[in-house]
């Protein structure tokens, strides 16, 4: 099974109280698709410049990484972001922006992509979001992320186009703010209402919490020694989640299995706790499913009682 995944392919630098990174592989469509190719089959949607380098490149595809999507701008330079985290990492102050070729990105799927079963769109404005949507109608699962820049400047095209998805993955600030609601539960049930039947609410090093209309189920975070970069952590997990349900060919639209949620956002959850143990990408440069796995079991030993 694989998953089409939509959304930046960037260049970041970051400084945490652990070090400083002048330039490093980054972007949403980045981790999400590094995440979920340890599950299925990834094939992104993403636009660069001619400084993407071959090492970035090489990464990617020795993950197995379907990049025919990637679409290379020539004479443009690639996404720059580059930001300071305080000293509990909880918040980052952005330095500096520099959109370059994503400044107008036109998402362009490739035929054979369209016809995928699986859809993650990354945090792209919902116009995008949506007009690829529409390109990919016969997906057994479908959804994405947002943030609140959308929420608060592009509401209404936001609302349309979170109507058609399956699932939405939000952290609890943005969820407050979407919903109008402090109450976590109360917000979840509003967003709910507004399309996806499944909403996923990221908290961070607090975990996460996945709500349908009949259940609702929490996790809490990974315990590690050290964080030594939490960029890309939210979007990791949402590669381990819908990396993992496109592994077991789950459908939303059949019987569905609520263990399989579950076991979902542990995953996402493990795969997040993975990205923040190096810079940027580094960690996958050396991790196994072994590992991954490892932790899984790790998971389930310390939540049981």
């Amino acid at each position: 099974m694989s998953v089409v995944v939509v959304g930046s392919v960037a260049y970041d630098g970051v400084e945490t109280p652990h070090g400083k990174v002048e330039r490093m592989l980054g972007g949403a469509c980045t981790y999400i698709s590094l995440a979920a190719s340890y599950f299925t089959h990834v094939k992104i949607v993403a636009v660069v410049g001619d400084d993407f380098a071959q090492e970035d490149y090489g990464l990617l595809a020795g993950r197995g990484i379907d990049l025919e999507g990637l679409e290379r701008i020539p004479g443009g330079k690639t996404f720059f972001w580059q930001g300071v985290y305080s000293q509990d990492m909880n918040d980052r102050t952005t330095l500096r922006t520099d959109l370059n070729v994503f400044a107008d990105f036109a998402p362009k799927l490739p035929e054979h992509y369209k016809s995928q079963p699986y859809l993650l769109l990354g945090n792209i404005q919902p116009t995008l979001q949506g007009d690829v949507r529409r390109q990919m109608p016969g997906t057994r699962l479908a959804g994405g992320d947002t943030m609140n820049l959308w929420i608060e400047h592009t509401r209404e095209e936001l609302l349309k186009t979170i109507r058609d998805w399956d699932f939405l993955l939000i952290n609890d600030g943005e969820a407050r703010m979407l919903s109008g609601e402090s109450n976590l539960k109360f917000a979840a049930r509003k967003i709910m209402d507004m399309g996806p039947s499944t909403v996923v609410i990221k908290r961070g090093e607090y975990g996460a919490l996945l709500f349908r209309h009949d259940q609702h189920f929490a996790v809490p975070g990974y315990l590690l020694e050290r964080v030594f970069d939490p960029t890309g952590a939210g979007d990791c997990f949402a590669g381990g989640f819908v990396g993992y349900l496109a592994e077991r060919g789950f459908d939303l639209n059949g019987a569905v299995d609520r263990k399989e949620l579950h076991r979902a956002v542990i995953y996402g959850s493990v795969m997040g706790s993975f990205c923040c143990e190096r810079f940027g990408v580094e960690r996958f440069r050396t991790l196994t499913r072994q590992d991954i796995d490892a932790r899984f079991e790790e998971f389930r030993s310390f939540t049981e009682f």
